[in-house]
């Protein structure tokens, strides 16, 4: 189904706020009119149904970004308008990564789709499990394909730079037409800015957490095997010694590479990228044997290669960049959770929007 030109879907939410509270809507026309009161920022509508009314955010995607500007829209209105207004995020279809920012900041929400959760004094509405209506046959669009992800991952690891889209098609080794595409998908999800300057992420946390609800280490072709260790710690590192003195490119990623930036939840699985499967000589060199049940050791041809951009030694063993790592840790067992969450608040701590307007307000 195609998505609704906005005074459409603004009819859409409203009717499914009725149906969900099995209320009437209100019958003032002016229930549909974008809110334009002096002082206030304007907002989509304020929408009447029963006894409550709601301050409704449109956006034409439940992306992470697209929420995250729908939600400090309302947040500045009701904020500063004395109206007992119900803010409300309405979107085609809220994924989760979206729920789960408006589940933080304690923001009600909707979707065409069926799903809501509306929470205010006196009312409390939660409604789950509706398809997604929107969604598009074939591939979907996506600014995080194995290719075009470069630039999300370029972009994380110069947090605070700005960056001229030459350079960026540069930088990750992509044609500058190609790099356009995932630049306008980028732009239109809320995550990338463009400005007079060149491109700059405003919200690092934001790209980060987009990228990780749709990424999936599937992708990448695996070939699962055992290695005899003492722990996991010794086997990465008798790994490393042979593919650095076979002249092998590899950099480990997952647990073991949690595990070096971070000395926390020792693990038992090794992950390493490389370029290609190793040989039947290496593979004697390693005492890997192939097998499924008991594995311990994951060797990865990455779907793309640019895995390894922003790869470095860590005490002496060649490890993906933390970005990286956390991506992958989604798709790893024992405490890879954990893992991720100490991996990201070490190595990954972006600065809140409350630091920033603290550390700009000191700057004189």
């Amino acid at each position: 189904m195609q998505v609704p030109l906005e005074d459409q879907a603004i009819r859409q939410a409203t009717q499914k706020l009725s149906e969900i509270l099995a209320e009437p809507v209100g019958t003032s026309s002016a229930d549909y009119e974008v809110s334009r009161e002096a002082g206030l920022a304007p907002m989509d509508a304020v929408v009447t149904v029963g006894p409550h009314s709601f301050a409704l955010e449109w956006k034409r995607s439940g992306s992470l970004g697209q929420v995250a500007l729908a939600v400090e829209t309302l947040r500045q209105v009701t904020d500063d308008s004395a109206c007992s207004w119900i803010p409300v995020v309405a979107v085609p279809y809220m994924g989760q990564a979206g729920r789960s920012y408006c589940e933080q900041l304690g923001m009600s929400w909707l979707d065409l789709s069926g799903n809501a959760k509306i929470s205010a004094p006196s009312l409390f509405v939660h409604v789950m499990g509706r398809a997604n209506r929107f969604r598009r046959p074939g591939r979907p669009e996506s600014a995080f394909g194995p290719k075009g992800s470069r630039i999300a991952r370029w972009l994380l690891m110069h947090p605070g730079q700005t960056f001229r889209q030459r350079a960026l098609a540069s930088a990750t080794g992509l044609n500058e037409g190609y790099t356009s595409r995932v630049i306008r998908k980028l732009t239109e999800s809320g995550l990338v800015f463009r400005d007079r300057d060149g491109l700059r992420v405003d919200h690092a946390d934001r790209l980060l957490d987009a990228w990780h609800e749709a990424y999936s280490f599937d992708k990448h072709t695996v070939l699962s095997g055992h290695i005899a260790s003492v722990s996991g710690d010794d086997l990465a590192r008798d790994a490393a010694q042979i593919f650095d003195r076979q002249n092998i490119r590899y950099a480990l990623t997952g647990l073991a590479a949690a595990w070096s930036y971070t000395h926390f939840a020792s693990f038992r699985l090794l992950t390493v990228y490389l370029p290609e499967f190793p040989s039947p000589e290496v593979r004697i060199a390693l005492g890997f044997r192939s097998e499924s049940r008991g594995a311990n050791t994951w060797l990865v041809v990455p779907k793309d290669e640019g895995v390894f951009h922003g790869a470095r030694l860590v005490d002496g063993i060649c490890c993906v960049h933390p970005v990286q790592a956390y991506l992958d840790l989604k798709g790893h067992p024992e405490r890879a959770l954990e893992a991720g969450d100490e991996l990201r608040s070490r190595r990954l701590s972006m600065v809140s929007d409350d630091q920033q307007a603290n550390d700009s307000s000191r700057v004189q």
